[in-house]
């Protein structure tokens, strides 16, 4: 399987739905799982941008892949025909409002923990907002989404993330210009913040247990709650060093780490859209008239 026969079954890539991923690492670590299974490095890609899972491999090495797949803990479904989702998960109202319900948290507390961020002169704060405008941006573009083509999806992934990317960028600015001009954040405001985030962070979780349907979506709810509770503690932490040492540099620091990560994960969501709809292009241009 590491050398790609040219046979007939596999002129038309595989593609499959990615259940419960949440960034480019995750796209990366399921690459890895596939290429430890003897599956060659061009001939597996995740798209970051629209979770799609594209494989040029024949259709009688599938079933060799799947354990080293499943063994990830994300959910895989084969894509046949059009790439509309066939999860029940999201023809359910009472799971789409939940969704909503997710987006109103992420998207509201990012616009708080953003101004608590200027108002304590915390640049981890800041950084942090973005994670949760981050993760409120993708909830939503989900939601819309559904039953959207790869095209569409791959185009609203691509403003989304040049959106973030600008964010992140201006984090990152004016991190490097508090390093420059450096004030020792309000430790009390940062440390209320950053615990108020991860209520915010229990009560978006809250609303999606019940609706957990099998492993994948179990991960995808625990996999955001603990990458979302990580950065958290982190500005934590950071408000009780500034706390205790009296200098800004725990809260500089902490603000570059989670900025650099967003900045990676915008710059991955941007470079997967565009090699989607490349890919979208060649595929309309090899059509027959």
């Amino acid at each position: 399987m590491t050398k790609r026969e040219k046979t007939g079954d596999q002129n038309t890539p595989i593609r499959m739905r990615v259940h419960g991923t949440d960034c480019a690492k995750d796209a990366a670590e399921i690459e890895r799982a596939a290429r430890s299974a003897g599956v060659a490095a061009e001939d597996v890609k995740v798209s970051s941008a629209t979770h799609i899972m594209t494989l040029r491999i024949a259709e009688g090495d599938l079933p060799k892949l799947r354990p080293a797949l499943e063994a990830t803990g994300y959910g895989f479904e084969r894509i046949e025909g059009d790439d509309t989702s066939t999860d029940p998960a999201y023809k359910d109202p009472s799971y789409r409002r939940a969704l909503w319900i997710v987006v109103v948290l992420n998207l509201g507390y990012g616009v708080v923990e953003m101004a608590g961020g200027f108002l304590s002169g915390s640049q981890a704060l800041k950084a942090d907002a973005l994670d949760f405008l981050g993760d409120g941006a993708i909830t939503f573009l989900g939601l819309l989404a559904i039953g959207w083509s790869l095209t569409w999806r791959a185009r609203s992934a691509m403003i989304q993330g040049v959106f973030l990317g600008l964010l992140g960028l201006g984090v990152v600015a004016s991190t490097l210009w508090r390093v420059l001009n450096q004030a020792t954040p309000e430790a009390g405001l940062m440390g209320a913040f950053a615990v108020g985030a991860l209520i915010v962070n229990i009560l978006a979780v809250l609303p999606l247990l019940k609706h957990r349907k099998g492993d994948a979506n179990m991960r995808a709810v625990w996999l955001f709650s603990r990458n979302d509770a990580i950065g958290n503690l982190a500005v934590v932490i950071a408000a009780g060093l500034v706390a205790w040492s009296g200098s800004a540099w725990p809260d500089l620091v902490v603000a570059f780490g989670i900025a650099a990560l967003f900045l990676h994960s915008s710059w991955a969501i941007i470079r997967d859209a565009r090699a989607d709809l490349r890919e979208q292009l060649a595929s309309r241009n090899s059509r027959p008239l």
